[in-house]
């Protein structure tokens, strides 16, 4: 079986780190560079990095950021915000990010995603859905959770994979930042319904939270932000917990 990975998120605003619960209500939760560097040392898989308002502003993300934090750290690094076009992806990719994570943009112009696949390979392209349940459907939201849409979260899913996508990340609005657990019926679904892999977010607040996304759901990684950045959960203790619990993980 493939070791599951764990995620640190980095939500970025104003060059700060900040969470949120369901994606507003946010506060600072340090410097990205520090914490990234502290993701390293403490055995994280991967590090995802969210410019979370740069689509809203109608920007282009933190660049001199990244590359601040890509000369930090030794483990993939994913980013996204205001990405929207095969140039925003190369000025992400040579700033020292491995993958490239896009949402409003591909709702938008759906083609985005086979264009990045093509160009720079399946793998470098992350579809990020912030998805809401809303009157008995998951629905996709856009514009940092700001804007719903009509397409049903099923649906999107299935095409994403389609175009080309190489993983997607899986955000429930109605868990982010709640600490109650992962949206394992949403979460199940999607991981069944495609072949590439899924990464779970929104809702962790305990070891068993990351127990139960792993057990119930086929995600092949769970993501979390405020309960790693402010030292709920150190992940060695996450990881060597989830040993125990007999669940592969990678540890240091």
């Amino acid at each position: 079986m493939l070791k599951k990975r764990i995620i640190p998120c980095l939500d970025i605003r104003d060059g700060r780190t900040v969470k949120g619960i369901n994606f507003i209500d946010i506060r600072d939760a340090g410097d990205p560079v520090e914490l990234a560097k502290r993701y390293v040392q403490e055995g994280a898989d991967e590090l995802v990095f969210l410019d979370i308002t740069a689509t809203h502003e109608n920007r282009k993300t933190l660049s001199v950021l990244v590359e601040k934090i890509s000369r930090e750290i030794n483990i993939p690094f994913t980013v996204g915000g205001g990405i929207n076009s095969l140039a925003d992806v190369s000025v992400i990719i040579k700033a020292g990010a491995d993958k490239v994570s896009i949402n409003s943009s591909a709702v938008k112009r759906p083609e985005l995603i086979t264009e990045i696949a093509e160009q720079f390979g399946s793998q470098c392209v992350v579809v990020a859905i912030d998805t809401k349940f809303v009157n008995g459907e998951w629905i996709v939201y856009v514009h940092g959770g700001r804007i719903p849409t009509e397409i049903k979260t099923m649906d999107w899913v299935k095409q994403v994979e389609e175009l080309g996508a190489g993983e997607i990340l899986l955000t429930s609005m109605n868990n982010d930042g709640m600490k109650t657990g992962f949206a394992l019926e949403i979460t199940n679904s999607v991981s069944q319904a495609v072949n590439i892999p899924v990464i779970a977010s929104g809702g962790a607040g305990t070891k068993e939270h990351f127990k139960e996304v792993f057990l119930q759901t086929k995600a092949s990684a769970a993501l979390a932000a405020s309960i790693f950045h402010f030292g709920e959960i150190p992940i060695p203790d996450l990881k060597n917990y989830l040993q125990t619990e007999k669940i592969p993980v990678r540890c240091l």
